[in-house]
């Protein structure tokens, strides 16, 4: 039977170390439990990357590939509900039925999920949009043929000063996004809330607990950026684990760390 969602926002658990340790640990397990749907879900993914680059060497312009390769992760938590359905289902020991898990995912695609994703597309053209107008204020004026050919203008003054700011202002987005998307989106999948509530709570719980949820948005950062460098294929790995643990990581903050899955 399909899952209902409850209703309300859950009283969320203080976090700690140990517990984001756990929810890494359930999370290696679920990826080996389920290494398929890894590869079906996290693989739309490593073609996104290859697409970039392609365009981007198409073009003639490889400043953009620096950008667009900072804003991907921007972009990488949309697919998680998968990931998400997956490890519920392994906690509850429901079968890994492909069809039902797709269903989950075209049900979200219904609700509220395609609110959060129009934030994160909003989000990523500002940020695309504020990352040309750095490149123009501090490499606008340099040989263009240099600029599209080689890498070596950003080892200029002017070309660290635009990368040094270009990463400050990506930052910054990276952490909004973090902030209002990191327990929101496993609880839009268990609770019956519109999508400004769950990006509310999951804000206000990353302020709440600064230090130990942005140590972990940082994480998720360094290995979702490593994880593209070998041609995007650590995504195929880094993605589903970084999924699966996210929904142990609100399933323990709103049901406990001993139950399995979703309690009554």
């Amino acid at each position: 039977m399909p899952d209902t969602p409850k209703p309300g926002v859950p009283t969320l658990e203080d976090v700690s170390v140990t517990i984001l340790a756990e929810a890494l640990r359930r999370g290696w397990r679920d990826l080996k439990r389920a290494p398929g749907f890894a590869l079906f879900f996290a693989g739309f993914y490593v073609l996104a990357g290859w697409g970039m680059v392609w365009v981007t060497l198409a073009t003639g312009q490889s400043y953009w590939l620096v950008f667009a390769a900072v804003g991907f992760p921007l972009v990488a938590p949309y697919a998680a509900v998968g990931f998400y359905d997956i490890s519920r289902r392994i906690a509850q020991g429901r079968p890994l039925a492909a069809r039902e898990i797709l269903a989950v995912v075209l049900r979200e695609s219904g609700r509220q999920l395609p609110w959060v994703g129009a934030i994160h597309l909003v989000i990523f053209l500002f940020w695309f949009f504020l990352a040309h107008m750095i490149f123009a204020l501090f490499l606008g004026l340099s040989t263009m043929t240099n600029v599209s050919s080689s890498f070596d203008i950003y080892l200029t003054a002017n070309g660290l000063t635009m990368l040094a700011v270009g990463s400050a202002v990506g930052a910054v987005f990276s952490t909004l996004l973090f902030m209002i998307t990191v327990l929101s989106l496993p609880m839009l999948l268990d609770r019956d809330i519109d999508f400004v509530t769950g990006m509310i709570t999951s804000f206000t719980y990353v302020q709440k607990h600064p230090v130990v949820m942005i140590g972990w948005g940082v994480f998720i950062a360094a290995v979702t950026f490593l994880s593209m460098l070998p041609g995007f294929f650590g995504l195929l790995i880094a993605l589903p684990l970084l999924g699966h643990a996210t929904w142990h990581l609100y399933d323990m903050l709103a049901y406990g760390v001993a139950g399995p899955g979703r309690k009554a």
